[in-house]
């Protein structure tokens, strides 16, 4: 070896070197220190270890001081993820002073602070620890739980904890704590220990050194240490000696090392947890024979750990302060006092598992010292027990537990001991580092000896253990790990930097700028106050070896010698370059086998000859892996054949073909040569080459299981699949062949069709190589594959490309694949672009190409609130001109949708204008003469009284049209607008108030409005809001006489779901307020936002306020009666749909409830008994006759009772005795007053059997049909019955006037007046006015359920039907004898027929309607009261419900929330809750549903139309049909759909199955309804081209064949915006002036691009390009190699394939994915130039390879064409008959037939083969 050890070492250069400098240090500088934190959080810290109040003083004086050096240290690691994974920057934790500063930063982003913490007493340690969040204290259970990531500070008396989550924990230290050090368990303690330190006990009984606190809220426990004695069972005690301390602490493995200052000598030990016998063998030293004593002591460390949590200071032992602590612990009051940290209670304390320590939590540490001690010495003993000390006595009854150990160090090894060993040889620095070959060594570096000493170790077989070996002594100053490469660096004596891996010397490190003796590896600066600095120098060092990490040791590096003298460089070194260039190593590199395959030739040298190299080389075929080399090159093959599907490694191919082909020789693998010949003809020659291994030596060769004589060709595979022929398994290395493996199970999922190719983990495709030994394959084993049928096509594309996007693969790796493997990938693709489904997650709609659904997926993965998609519709409404008008509360609609919805006409501007109230009104008085100046004051104060009845009534319309359209910033109030009642009189536009006094205006007239103004503006917030607690507290208005209007705030939250943020706190403290109109928002609020729930919390809430819900023995509460209904209304909603009993029972009784004696239930009592019905048809919901376990309460029946009168039942139940005294106001007797319970009774008989179709409760509803019944019903009462009858019989209800008319009994449709008539009949026998009235309200209460059973449909038919009923209203009320039926009467059926009309056109915005309410809106005065009004604009808000996006649902829940917000009978005037409690005119808001779904171009993004597709499913009524909608447009009722299907020609068209489920659609309307679309190529929007005429496909389609020539690029930009293709078309496609030959190429490229762009699949492009270059190549015969032809072959293959032709046939409109006539020319062309060749002389050579004789050089390229191209089987396959054997064409197709040769290629090969030199060409 000597002849090596010359001038020849290598060098692995870096940069000049610099200081580092931590990035803390700097930071420190600008840090607020805590001088000028005047206010400190925190308390002091002598409040932390004092009880005495005066220690607080000089505590706080200690912060402060005057100047001090500061002292630093820092620690830097690898970063650590919040999950715990190994992420790409680093961290520092930097220490000074008082401050400790986490800092974070990477390559490509300096170092940034992370987080500061600043403490109140110097920082003597800072460190990283992850803790276990764990109950579960075995060993077993660590890896399983949740860790703590946390940072602790370490201060003389107290250890602070801050975890990454943000908790902090203080635990104060019982000793002064020498060092900390993190484990894998929690933190290690090492306590420092003074020489003047006393033990308490006998002299053999130290206290331990080390501790352990595996959690912040845990005890800190003593350490048990496991020694191995050299005979009998190992010795288990606490660590004890003072004279071993820890040098270093790794967590995995998890070791300890130690350094004994007695014996001078290092040990290792294991850290783990303790076992359960270890434990008792420390716990109960007594039963081990020992003294009674060994007890006290074991207790009395107990005792010192827990008393010192107490004032003393704790370096004097306990033991001196007897006294103090006794009177302490009587005066202590608190308990805190005794819990470990001060900031935590005793209860927080217990928050962890309950160890056994916490377990006798009332004795804190005090007493637990005062019983130990008794133990200890008489005289105290004695003292403890005299009759006086009684106080004491409470202490000593029980035994306290002593303190468990967590924590277990067991000896490992030791290192020997020599009698030279120097006094102090303690480890400066030690870490774990491993060599080359994963061998792990101990490294530590004892300075003093300038060594350093690596041990070797291992685990050992079953895991439990670790085995120590040798150790290895290296001469050094200092060493560093540097962990990416397995090696480290050691800084030597004489100031060389060297590489070792273990123990072996690799290399020397030059770093330019540095004289070598001056170099030491730690920083310049005084050597960190931390023992981890062995941790914090290493990383500098490794950034200065970044090149370092990409070094590769498996070349044979000459070990190193002496130096070569470094020179200081400025400039760098080329010089070494050279050096090594000339040096002998280069040349032995140069002259070695392994030069030509890895291209490691240098310019210089001039190449050799390939027969001159072959000769000076011989094989040692003794070397190790010599009977391998089969193995090995057949993995190098598989690696051949996986880079040829990547279209960039084509260089790396031709350097593995020469090195293959060279060891195919050798091996005598002639199939495999055949083969890279025609890949790389050029390359490879097929004969005259020389093989290098003796046939002796090929017998020893170890050809593994997997070896195949035929070559595995990926190409080959493919094609084969493609022709439908059988192929064997696919050899697949894991790992390494991943694409080769995507490649076989995609071409197996989509060509061959078998789905569980992707599913398997072993599939039948692949064969995978592994070490273990396989099943020994029979060779030639072949799967016959065929197409299956079994699925539908486009499933399995889809299938393909979520399975794809699944294994990683995207659009990149897509574009480096062989254009004709990635072809069927392509088409999978290409099928997935036009039929996606609406539920592809992101990925997979990025690889297909669609932005617009990969934006959808990834909108509904964000929260609700956040996403992009209220920019994309929130309106950018102009400030300046919004603050000079009023706020009308309508200022934050979205007008760029409505524009798109209603854009022919200006009605949103016509609807605001109707509903606002800001503004005062205009009264038009003119003042006749004899009208004196007063008194036309006057008359205009009653008009503006009569307007004002409007004005009041429009918010409620308001809050409908605004509904949830707004989201208010947390940051400011609600804008509520005014509610104005004033009013201007032209011409002079004076003012006019109704608080002049002219006039008498009713009281209170305004609560409600103001009420219903608060709601309408509360209602604008959206659910997706964020809002919270403190927001909602916010709003609450200053001013007492805005407290209505902050009621309705409170409702209208609860209807959008916000009020179940609100703090049970406030609700507690608006309730307590007593406020009416707070308590009613309120209750109704909570109890909507909590709807269905059964919440018991509310339902108490809401039980304070019901007399019946509250024990019969409970004191009376005054409860107001509009609350008192709000409460029932509220137990309604959340017991809905229940059938809950004695919520059922109690609403029952209350329908009917008698007046009281005193005057209470006596006002009013129609609403209450109102609710109590409501309430009790929500509890009962649809239940119909399936009420269960109500049977015995008969409700149907006493229902029917309440409805049609009779005798008062028997008050069963607990609230007996209320109803004992009749009422002395109300005489009834014992009759129900049919005229309070009838309403209830109805309605809740209506919501019990909705839709349930029962015929015999439905007859009980039928209007009487006889003059005499008739007279004793109220005509009013008919309405209600008419519509509950029609409830309960749904399906029955037609959409014809036909079937209104059928609801009138025979007699009234007899007899009944046309209002028209002029005189009335008489007849003596028929009341008219009973029998008029009768009709009307029975004609309303149909029309009414039309309403119902066509919410939100838009029904052609019912709006035709109820629009005509509306007309003839409006006729009778101006026909003469209108007063027949009565104004008033009239006017209601009216109101309710427009109801009926709105909730049918609910949020369409018909224009017809609109008409109807302007016309309404104009009249006042009359008959037109409050109430009218309300009911014309609740019409007019319901017609745009949520500007045009809300629509209302005929769910069961929503026609129940309608009957109680359209209940028909409307209040006379605005303080008026008689017959029906006004906020119910709210729960509308149950019913509406967001239905608008707006197109959203993905690429402008902003709202645009476009045709929608909408199936409805089959029905009893009409068939399966689709209808074409034009979106933006409210959507039919959900679960009416079978899907709905975006249009194309113009977007690409989008399919929402909702067969599937509704939850995808739900979710985008909920999120505004917001559906991306994404522009097809080369079309305008609707907006721009309504009639779709400006199309450019319009236009250049018309004749296309003679325009495609004539297309011009320029026009290229209107179908596509890729950057890519413009300036494809830029430089490809233009014309230049004197074209010549290119012009026809020219033509080409712009009728491809024309082609791509047209049919959207510019991913083509390249793929006809690279075909057409090829074919050119081919032609001028310039193919070098076959890959492209190879490619060609696939395309022509895969479009001729069986799946692709079904494909065709199952899809015959599906838009051509290549061009159908640009294949057959390709394939044509290529024919061609073969048989040309063929015919000049090609025959010959073909005839020669065939039989195997040697060929002319200049023909191989074109011979490895024709043979790939005609699938030309290898000479060996051959018959063996010879080939001239045959006679006849026939008998070679029988032959040929196992061959699986095309029948073209055959007819081209048959002259040759039959003898026949003159080839057959077709």
């Amino acid at each position: 070896m000597s002849n090596f050890y010359e001038e020849r070492t290598t060098m692995i250069a870096a940069r000049d070197l610099q200081e580092f400098v931590p990035f803390g240090r700097d930071h420190c500088k600008h840090h607020p220190n805590a001088l000028n934190l005047q206010l400190r959080q925190l308390q002091p810290a002598s409040e932390l270890w004092s009880s005495d109040g005066a220690a607080g003083l000089v505590g706080s004086l200690q912060e402060v001081t005057i100047h001090e050096k500061q002292k630093e240290s820092w620690q830097l690691r690898k970063g650590v993820s919040e999950i715990g994974e190994d992420v790409d920057y680093d961290e520092e934790l930097y220490v000074a002073g008082n401050m400790v500063i986490w800092s974070k930063g990477s390559k490509s982003q300096a170092l940034a602070v992370y987080k500061a913490f600043t403490v109140d007493s110097p920082v003597q340690q800072a460190l990283w620890c992850d803790f276990i969040i764990s109950q579960d204290k075995s060993e077993k259970a660590y890896s399983s739980h949740e860790i703590e990531k946390c940072i602790c500070i370490l201060q003389s008396s107290c250890i602070n904890m801050h975890s990454i989550e943000g908790k902090d924990y203080i635990a104060s230290l019982p000793f002064q704590v020498a060092n900390v050090w993190p484990t894998k368990y929690g933190l290690l303690f090492e306590r420092s220990t003074s020489s003047h330190e006393v033990p308490p006990g006998s002299p053999r009984e130290p206290l331990p050194t080390m501790f352990s606190m595996l959690h912040p809220l845990d005890e800190i426990t003593p350490l048990v240490c496991k020694s191995g004695s050299l005979f009998g069972s190992p010795r288990v005690q606490y660590v004890v000696d003072h004279a071993m301390k820890i040098v270093f602490l790794n967590t995995d493995p998890s070791i300890v090392m130690t350094y004994d200052a007695v014996q001078n000598v290092h040990s290792v030990w294991t850290l783990r947890r303790v076992r359960s016998e270890e434990e008792n063998v420390v716990l109960k030293f007594s039963e081990q024979g020992g003294t009674p004593q060994n007890v006290a002591t074991s207790s009395s460390l107990t005792a010192h750990l827990r008393s010192l949590s107490k004032g003393d200071s704790p370096v004097t032992s306990p033991f001196q302060n007897y006294s103090s602590i006794h009177s302490q612990s009587r005066s202590t009051s608190s308990p805190s006092l005794h819990s470990r940290s001060p900031s935590i209670s005793n209860m927080a304390a217990l928050s962890r598992a309950h160890s056994p320590a916490l377990g006798v939590h009332s004795f804190s540490g005090v007493q637990r010292f005062n019983i130990s001690s008794h133990n200890q010495s008489p005289k105290r003993h004695s003292i403890s027990h005299s009759p006086n000390s009684n106080s004491n006595g409470s202490f000593l009854a029980p035994e306290t537990e002593p303190i468990v150990p967590e924590l277990c160090i067991d000896h490992l090894w030791t290192e020997t001991m020599t009698n030279i060993r120097e006094k102090n040889s303690q480890a400066s620095k030690v870490f774990i580092t491993s060599d080359l070959c994963g061998q792990k060594f101990l490294c530590f570096l004892v300075e003093s000896q300038l060594q350093l000493r690596c041990v070797k170790f291992q685990e050992s077989n079953d895991k439990t253990q670790l085995i120590f070996g040798s150790v290895t002594n290296i001469p050094a100053k200092d060493a560093a790990p540097v962990e990416k490469i397995d090696t480290m660096l050691v800084l030597e004596g004489s100031g060389n930097l060297v590489l070792y891996t273990g123990v072996v010397r690799v290399g020397k490190v030059f770093i330019p700028g540095l004289p070598a003796p001056s170099l030491t590896m730690s920083n310049t600066m005084p050597r960190p106050s931390t023992p981890l600095d062995g941790i914090s120098t290493p990383k500098p060092l490794s950034k200065l070896l970044g090149s370092l990490d990409e070094f590769d040791f498996e070349g044979s590096l000459s070990p190193v010698i002496a130096p070569k003298k470094a020179r200081p460089s400025e400039t760098g070194s080329d010089d070494d370059w050279e050096y090594l260039l000339n040096s002998d190593y280069h040349q032995n590199v140069e002259s070695h086998l392994l030069n030509r395959a890895l291209c490691l030739s240098s310019s210089e040298v001039s190449q050799m000859k390939d027969e001159d190299f072959s000769q000076n080389l011989s094989l040692d075929s003794s070397t190790l892996l010599f009977t391998h080399i089969p193995a090995i090159f057949f993995v190098l093959h598989l690696v051949y054949e996986e880079l040829k599907l990547n279209t960039l490694m084509g260089e790396g191919i031709c350097s593995l073909v020469e090195l293959l082909v060279q060891l195919a020789r050798d091996l005598k693998l002639g199939p495999y040569v055949d083969h890279y010949y025609r890949d790389y003809p050029t390359l490879v020659r097929t004969t005259g080459q020389v093989c290098m291994i003796d046939p002796g030596q090929t017998g020893f060769m170890h050809h593994p299981s997997f070896f195949t004589s035929e070559p595995p060709s990926i190409y080959q595979w493919v094609s084969s699949c493609l022709k439908g022929e059988g192929m064997p398994p696919y050899p697949y290395l894991p790992g390494i062949c991943e694409r080769s493996r995507l490649v076989v199970l995609s071409i197996a999922l989509y060509i061959l069709g078998d789905e569980s190719s992707v599913s398997d983990e072993s599939s039948q495709y692949l064969t995978k190589i592994t070490i273990a030994p396989q099943k020994l394959q029979v060779e030639q084993e072949e799967n016959r594959f065929s197409f299956r049928h079994s699925t539908s096509v486009s499933s399995l594309a889809e299938k393909l490309v979520v399975w794809m996007t699944n294994v990683g693969f995207t659009l990149r790796d897509l574009e480096t694949l062989p254009f004709g493997v990635a072809l069927p990938i392509r088409d999978a693709i290409y099928h997935c672009r036009e039929q996606p489904a609406s539920d592809w997650p992101e990925a997979v709609c990025l690889l297909i190409g669609r932005q617009d659904l990969s934006k959808q997926a990834c909108e509904g993965n964000l929260p609700r609130g956040k996403s992009s998609v209220t920019q994309v519709l929130s309106s950018d409404v102009p400030s300046g001109t919004e603050t000079e008008e009023e706020d009308d509360g309508m200022n934050d609609m979205n007008h760029e949708v409505m524009s798109l919805i209603w854009s022919e006409d200006l009605r949103v501007q016509d609807v605001r204008r109707l509903l606002q109230s800001a503004h005062p009104v205009r009264v038009n008085v003119v003042q006749y003469p004899e009208l004196s100046d007063h008194e036309f004051i006057e008359e205009k104060e009653n008009r503006l009284l009569q307007l004002c009845q409007r004005t009041m009534a429009l918010p409620v319309g308001r809050g409908m049209f605004t509904l949830f359209s707004y989201h208010p910033v947390p940051t400011e109030p609600l804008p509520i607008p005014k509610l104005n009642l004033t009013g201007r009189a032209p011409p002079r536009n004076t003012t006019v108030d109704l608080n002049s006094g002219n006039i008498d205006v009713p009281p209170n007239m305004t609560s409600w409005a103001s009420f219903h103004n608060g709601v309408a503006a509360g209602l604008k917030i959206a659910p997706a809001s964020q809002i919270d607690s403190a927001w909602i507290v916010y709003n609450k208005p200053k001013h007492a006489e805005l407290a209505n209007e902050y009621a309705g705030f409170l409702m209208a939250l609860g209807l959008n779901g916000h009020l179940t943020k609100l703090a049970t706190l406030n609700i507690h403290d608006y309730l307590t307020k007593g406020h009416e109109m707070t308590s009613i928002g309120l209750l109704l609020g909570v109890s909507a936002a909590k709807l269905g729930t059964m919440d018991m919390s509310i339902t108490r809430l809401l039980s304070i306020h019901i007399p019946a819900l509250l024990p019969p023995t409970s004191t009376e509460l005054d409860v107001p009666h509009n609350v008192q209904v709000a409460a029932v209304v509220g137990i309604g909603l959340v017991y809905q749909g229940t059938a809950h009993r004695h919520t059922a029972e109690v609403l029952l009784a209350e329908i009917g409830r008698p007046p009281g004696p005193e005057m209470e239930y006596c006002t009013d009592r129609e609403s209450y008994s109102l609710a109590a019905g409501l309430a009790l048809g929500m509890v009962c919901l649809g239940h119909g006759s399936n009420l269960i376990g109500m049977s015995d309460l008969n409700v149907p029946e006493q229902l029917y009772q309440y409805m049609v009168g009779g005798h008062r039942r028997f008050q069963t139940g607990m609230h007996r005795e209320k109803h004992k005294s009749p009422s002395y106001q109300i005489k009834e007797g014992d009759t129900i007053n049919v005229d309070v319970t009838c309403p209830g009774a109805t309605l809740a008989l209506a919501m019990i059997y909705l839709k349930t179709n029962n015929r015999s409760i439905a007859d009980w509803l039928r209007a009487p049909d006889t003059m005499y019944l008739l007279d004793f019903v109220k005509p009013e009462f008919l309405l209600l019955r008419t519509l509950a009858r029609c409830l309960i019989l749904w399906d029955d209800i037609l959409p014809n006037s036909k079937w209104v008319d059928s609801n009138v009994p025979q007699i009234i449709r007899e007899n009944s007046i046309s209002l028209s008539e002029i005189e009335l009949p008489c007849s003596e026998d028929l009341n008219l006015e009973t029998l008029s009235q009768a009709h009307v309200y029975i004609i309303a209460g149909a029309c009414l359920s039309l309403g119902f059973r066509f919410a939100g449909s838009e029904n052609l038919s019912a709006f035709n039907c109820l629009h005509k009923f509306a007309k003839d209203f409006m006729t009778y009320l101006s026909a003469p004898n209108a007063s027949v039926t009565g104004p008033y009467n009239l006017e209601t059926c009216l109101s309710v027929v427009l109801l009926s009309l709105a909730m049918v056109m609910a949020g369409s915005g018909n224009l017809k309607v609109l008409q109807l309410c302007r016309f309404l809106h104009m009249k006042t005065g009359g008959e037109m009261n409050y109430g009218f009004h309300l009911a014309h604009h609740m019409a007019l808000g319901l017609l745009f419900l949520g500007g045009g996006r809300y629509s209302l649902s005929t769910s069961n829940s929503s026609i129940a929330a309608l009957l109680c917000a359209l209940y028909p009978h409307f209040p006379a005037h605005s303080t008026d809750n008689r017959y029906h409690l006004q906020a119910l005119r709210h729960l509308y808001v149950l019913a509406a549903e967001p239905r608008l779904l707006v197109p959203v171009d993905v690429d402008t993004n902003t709202p645009c139309y476009a045709l929608l597709e909408v199936t409805y499913k089959g029905t009893q009524w009409y068939e399966q049909t689709k209808e074409e909608l034009m979106a933006p447009t409210l959507l039919p009722e959900l679960h009416l759909l079978k899907q709905i299907k975006v249009k194309g020609p113009r977007y690409w068209e989008l399919l929402i199955d909702l067969s599937k489920g509704t939850q995808h659609l739900k979710s985008i309307l909920s999120k505004d309804g917001v559906l991306y679309v994404k522009l097809r190529a080369g079309q305008l929007s609707y907006k721009e081209d309504p009639m779709g005429w400006q199309s450019l496909l319009a236009q250049t389609v018309a004749n296309r064949n003679s325009e495609a020539r004539a297309f011009k690029p320029e026009t290229i930009s209107a179908f596509t915006s890729d950057p890519a293709l413009l300036s494809f078309a830029e430089y490809f496609c233009k014309p230049t002036v004197n074209m010549g030959q290119k012009q026809e190429i020219l033509d080409l490229f712009s009728s491809v691009l024309y082609e791509c762009v047209t049919q959207e699949t510019p991913e083509m492009l390249p793929a006809y390009i690279a075909m057409d270059q090829a074919i050119r190549r081919l032609g001028r015969r310039e193919m070098s190699e076959t890959s492209e032809l190879w490619q060609i072959k696939l395309v022509l293959e895969f479009f001729s394939s069986r799946s692709h032709q079904e494909r065709l046939q199952n899809h015959p409109k599906r838009g051509l994915f290549m061009n159908s006539e640009f294949l057959p020319v390709v394939k044509c062309t290529i024919d061609n130039t073969l048989d040309q060749w063929l015919q000049a002389g090609g025959d010959m050579c073909v005839h020669a390879y065939l039989s195997g004789q040697p060929l002319e050089e200049s023909q191989l390229s074109m011979l490895a064409c024709f043979l790939v191209y005609h699938s030309v089987p290898a000479p060996r396959h051959l018959p063996p008959l010879g080939l001239e054997g045959s006679t006849s064409f026939a008998e070679l197709l029988f032959k040929f037939k196992q061959l699986k040769m095309p029948v073209r290629a055959l007819l081209r090969l048959a002259p040759l083969l039959l003898g026949n030199p003159q080839p057959m060409v077709m």
